[in-house]
């Protein structure tokens, strides 16, 4: 593997070991066999302001998870390899990525979202070349921008929404990371002692106040 920048080693360390109970994620496991697999790459590299990781907002017109923020990614293809390959492949269609480069530094375990039915594999990678990346398909991404990670913890709440989930969430450049996004991304940058410590507890507002607070339209 190609060298890493030093911010990037304590994290690229620990995925080889990393388990589901490290990982703190809570499923249902009478239905993991009825998931479809899927998997997401969180692309993390070097950009002006420090490091970013690379994010897509989904198209308002999909009937899933529609204006969401996500990382790249989507179902399993019958022809993909393994996760790595749905994960990159995703990201090229949605973003046109080069995949020539970026170093994959690892899976973590797959995570399964019952109310999606989905069980998806987080692949962590490392944009060690940065090239042009945007939309491909506008049904798809309305928009792709990669986020400097001291601009996205620069503010924090914590986020009521549907079925009465509670989770962390961050304005960023109009945009709201909440849910399954900002749920895998304080993992994985936990992990590589890349989260700063929040300063006392965050402020819990609804997601409606959360949108509004982002800028968002609903």
């Amino acid at each position: 593997m190609n060298a890493l920048p030093e911010w990037l080693e304590p994290l690229a360390s620990r995925l080889p070991d990393v388990t589901a109970a490290d990982l703190h994620w809570r499923e249902d496991r009478r239905l993991v066999q009825r998931f479809t697999p899927a998997a997401v790459l969180v692309l993390l590299g070097d950009g002006p302001a420090g490091p970013e990781v690379l994010l897509t907002e989904r198209a308002g017109t999909l009937r899933q998870h529609s204006g969401q923020v996500a990382f790249p990614g989507g179902r399993a293809d019958p022809g993909d390899a393994d996760a790595t390959a749905t994960a990159l492949r995703e990201a090229t269609e949605e973003t046109g990525l080069d995949p020539a480069g970026v170093d994959v530094l690892g899976e973590l375990p797959p995570l399964g979202l019952a109310h999606s039915g989905h069980r998806v594999t987080p692949v962590v990678a490392h944009w060690r070349e940065r090239g042009p990346v945007g939309v491909v398909d506008p049904s798809e991404v309305a928009r792709v921008q990669s986020v400097p990670l001291a601009e996205l913890f620069a503010a924090e709440r914590r986020v009521t929404g549907p079925g009465g989930y509670t989770g962390p969430a961050f304005a960023v450049r109009g945009l709201l990371v909440w849910g399954f996004t900002a749920e895998v991304l304080v993992r994985v940058l936990a992990l590589g002692g890349l989260r700063p410590a929040a300063p006392g507890d965050p402020v819990t507002i609804t997601l409606d106040e959360a949108l509004r607070w982002a800028g968002v339209s609903a």
